[in-house]
């Protein structure tokens, strides 16, 4: 088992995680974190330590998305960074397409992501712009 610096499998992971993040399934979000995790922003930052507790942090984004109408999310990988032998930094800037078919710029993140058996898995998420 290795960390994955693999661009399709990367763009795989990041596009499940797109929809399950435009489509409002908390269980699918929260399947595609390690535990334990941490968030961090330029203003807060939050630990959890089960799934329960990832599920519960994004309750609030599906409403937030639909009030957007924002209908899909698509992660542009703007760098991979191997750790070490089971982790990579991944750069991303999501964009999203809102009901009318509109690119709507988004946020940028680094994502700290562990490799285990069934694929990436994300560790640390920093919020960077």
């Amino acid at each position: 088992m290795r960390a994955s610096t693999d661009l399709d499998t990367l763009t795989d992971f990041f596009d499940r995680y797109g929809v399950a993040l435009t489509a409002g399934d908390v269980p699918a979000l929260a399947g595609c974190y390690a535990l334990p995790g941490l968030v961090v922003a330029d203003t807060y930052s939050f630990s959890f330590s089960s799934l329960a507790a990832v599920a519960l942090s994004f309750v609030g984004a599906a409403p937030d998305y639909r009030e957007r109408e924002l209908i899909a999310a698509h992660a542009l990988i703007e760098d991979v960074q191997p750790i070490s032998a089971l982790l990579a930094m991944v750069a991303v800037e999501w964009e999203f397409l809102d009901s009318g078919g509109a690119r709507v710029p988004g946020e940028r993140y680094r994502y700290l992501l562990r490799g285990t058996e069934t694929g990436p898995a994300i560790c640390t998420v920093v919020r960077t712009g």
